[in-house]
């Protein structure tokens, strides 16, 4: 890690996406913070054209600046969203200067914006972890999480509400058997024994038709006699 002269308003410290340049001192608006310099690469010659590496501050296209040397502290200020600083880039004179966009606190840290050419070739493939984009994801992780939890309590609801409905049917039933109308019960030959609550006997007895007759022909048939048979003595 470069030295960096104490009067300097800011330092090299650890950040979330490794190291970082923080302010030391309030930096006000509108205030140069650091320039970004290192060799100046020619796209027109192929030497120059073939140099890859993520600290390549392009100008225009033919002239970009190589920022991947230690002396350049520029190069370890991350890329933000939503940055306080911004790149001031002046093509004549090739040059390279961070300004503060707003006013930065000590211990903050310094960021501006790297473009959406590099966001999409470095950031976009392994997520952006600036602040802007972390709270962005908490929020959808947080939104997510309530989500789940209101699906998962509609569908108590759902099942509480089937359960007491069955419940209800149930004592419903139950009510119903209790008080209801008497039932009809059968003997084993399939003639009923009970009918409103009147006993038979088990052959269906004589008719009040038939004690009648009975009686009118001489041959005297006692109540109830469930065999229907004839008296063994004589009128």
């Amino acid at each position: 890690m470069p030295a960096i002269s104490s009067h300097k308003p800011y330092r090299v410290g650890r950040s979330r996406t490794g190291l970082g340049l923080f302010a030391t001192r309030p930096i006000k608006k509108g205030a140069k913070i650091v320039r970004y310099f290192g060799p100046l690469l020619d796209s027109r010659k192929k030497k120059d054209d073939a140099i890859e590496n993520k600290y390549l501050f392009e100008l225009n296209g033919r002239w970009t600046i190589d920022g991947s040397i230690r002396k350049n502290i520029a190069r370890y200020i991350n890329h933000a969203c939503k940055p306080n600083a911004e790149s001031d880039v002046s093509v004549r004179k090739r040059k390279v200067v961070i300004r503060a966009i707003k006013k930065i606190e000590p211990g903050e840290e310094i960021n501006y914006d790297y473009g959406t050419d590099y966001f999409k070739a470095y950031l976009k493939p392994i997520g952006c972890k600036c602040d802007a984009c972390e709270k962005k994801r908490k929020k959808k992780r947080a939104e997510a999480r309530a989500e789940r939890l209101r699906l998962k309590a509609k569908a108590e609801r759902k099942a509480l509400k089937k359960a007491e409905k069955q419940a209800a049917k149930a004592r419903e039933k139950k009510a119903q058997t209790l008080n209801g109308k008497p039932t009809q019960t059968l003997n084993g030959n399939g003639k009923s024994r009970h009918v409103n609550g009147k006993p038979l006997n088990g052959h269906g007895g004589k008719s009040a038709a038939g004690r009648i007759i009975a009686a009118t022909s001489g041959i005297h048939v006692p109540a109830g006699d469930g065999q229907g048979g004839e008296n063994r003595a004589s009128a």
